[in-house]
């Protein structure tokens, strides 16, 4: 009765998951893989500051506006009671949050959904007004007007003439003539403002430009600024640390020659960070209008709707089932020993960060340490729990160690190394000085390697493209995933590790 009992919810499980995933791809039109045709970018801005005792709250934020080779799919901005106005003209649009009465820490979220399209329709860009020379600082001018006519003799046009001046103003330092100029403009912290500003000394238009890269799962404190100089026939990019010409192929132009930037009034404390984060959106936003229009509101309720930041980490959280069903399959199929259960998967996740040959270093590095370490902590007689703490004492401090002498062998991947889950490092250790000192050091040696295998599949799993995506859009495939875990844990027979343990009596069966 009982497993009848456990046949009938496993198929009741995977009834459900395989038949909402089939809902949405049948009914809704979610696409079963990842297409690159759909790929669309989640642009959050997320505002945090604090107010000042009662102070009236002003907050300005620049918007993109039809930024190049990319369109608008969809918007949204979370200002709880704050009002918000959007103002746009001929340079961009700027939102303006109000309130007249705020106290302690405030957040506001605006999220942009853009996908690639190179047919869009582009405003086309009007012919500049040459500036007039402006009238430098009695101290600057021979020093801008030597710059100038430097680059002058060592170009041939527009773009050559802007390079030659961004390369000088980048090794200012190392030139006696420019370190005044240099000063005034670490004082003024903007470099494209100040080229700008230097090129209307030789009458050539500029403008600067400003923008995120598109990568997934990045995060940035502020835009990216770039250069543009008309040559008389267009516009050209120009990067303003080196002068190489042209815009990264993965930047979104979010501002385009518009003084106006982030600002907040009436608050402490305040700061802005972007998060870029790629996705299906575009196909999945088709399909959820599909299914709202059918009176269908399924979608609505998807990880999608999350905020993007959420959304980066429910990317690493839904790949943790597939991970212990790694190696609950090999615990009870393959008869692989491992210290536990959650070890294994939580080695794996942190693999992802320091790459999979560097972790199975580190975590060889750090647990052989780590050992000698309890070792010595064992002459003490310590009760359990004081000694599990000086042990994760230890093995921070040896986290800490190896990332400084890692650093400074240039060998940066080492870093991450304190990204492992630490207290899992620490119980690994403690158990597998148990298991030395009640089993002996061959029985440790089989359980910690067995660790690190499953450990090692696991990660593999877990990084395969498809199944990031499928868990993803279809979170309700994990109900098969429960099922499979719950058929496995009935499993009772021999595992396959147990035909070479046998091997002996196999081999002298009559």
């Amino acid at each position: 009765m009982r497993k009848l009992h456990l046949y009938l919810l496993a198929f009741i499980l995977c009834f459900i998951g395989l038949g909402l995933a089939y809902y949405k791809v049948a009914v809704i039109g979610l696409p079963l893989t990842a297409s690159e045709q759909a790929e669309v970018w989640d642009i959050e801005a997320r505002i945090s500051f604090r107010a000042k005792s009662d102070s009236a709250i002003k907050v300005t934020l620049p918007l993109p506006l039809n930024p190049p080779g990319y369109s608008i799919l969809d918007e949204d901005f979370v200002s709880a009671d704050y009002g918000l106005a959007i103002e746009q003209d001929n340079a961009g649009r700027v939102a303006h949050w109000a309130k007249r009465r705020a106290q302690g820490k405030q957040l506001l979220f605006y999220r942009v959904v853009l996908f690639e399209n190179e047919g869009a329709v582009q405003k086309p860009d009007v012919v500049p007004v040459y500036p007039k020379a402006p009238e430098y600082p009695e101290n600057l001018a021979p020093v801008i007007q030597g710059l100038l006519d430097k680059a002058r003799q060592q170009s041939a046009d527009t773009v050559s003439f802007s390079q030659r001046v961004i390369e000088q103003l980048n090794a200012a330092a190392s030139m006696t003539e420019l370190k005044l100029l240099l000063k005034h403009i670490n004082r003024t912290r903007n470099l494209a403002k100040n080229l700008s500003w230097i090129l209307a000394g030789a009458r050539i238009p500029s403008r600067i430009v400003r923008g995120l890269r598109l990568q997934d799962n990045k995060e940035y404190s502020e835009l990216e600024h770039f250069l543009q100089v008309y040559d008389g026939k267009q516009w050209r990019s120009l990067n303003i640390k080196d002068g190489q010409e042209g815009l990264p192929s993965n930047f979104i132009v979010w501002q385009i020659d518009d003084d106006r930037a982030f600002s907040i009034e009436g608050a402490t404390e305040s700061s802005i960070q972007y998060t870029v984060a790629s996705a299906l959106q575009e196909t999945i936003n088709i399909a959820g209008s599909r299914s709202a229009e059918r009176g269908f509101h399924l979608m609505d309720f998807s990880l999608y709707s999350l905020p993007v930041h959420v959304q980066n980490v429910y990317k690493v959280l839904l790949m943790i089932p597939l991970g212990a069903l790694v190696v609950v399959f090999m615990r009870n199929i393959i008869g692989i020993r491992t210290f536990g259960t959650f070890m294994p998967v939580l080695i794996a996740l942190a693999f992802r960060e320091t790459e999979l040959l560097w972790g199975v270093i580190l975590f060889c590095l750090i647990v052989g340490l780590g050992l000698l370490l309890r070792a010595y902590v064992e002459q003490l007689k310590l009760l359990l729990v004081p000694r599990l703490a000086a042990v994760l004492t230890m093995v921070v401090l040896l986290v800490a160690g190896v990332s400084v002498v890692m650093h400074k062998l240039g060998l940066e991947t080492g870093l991450s190394v304190a990204l492992f889950p630490i207290v899992i490092m620490t119980m690994t250790i403690e158990r597998m000085s148990l298991t030395w000192e009640e089993a002996g050091p061959a029985e440790a040696f089989k359980q910690v390697s067995g660790s690190l295998l499953v450990a090692v599949i696991g990660y593999l799993a877990m990084n395969i493209n498809e199944f990031q995506y499928m868990f993803f859009a279809f979170p309700e495939l994990l109900l098969v995933v429960l099922a499979i875990i719950l058929l496995l844990g009935r499993y009772s027979g021999y595992r396959l590790m147990e035909l070479w343990r046998f091997r002996a009596f196999a081999r002298n069966k009559p």
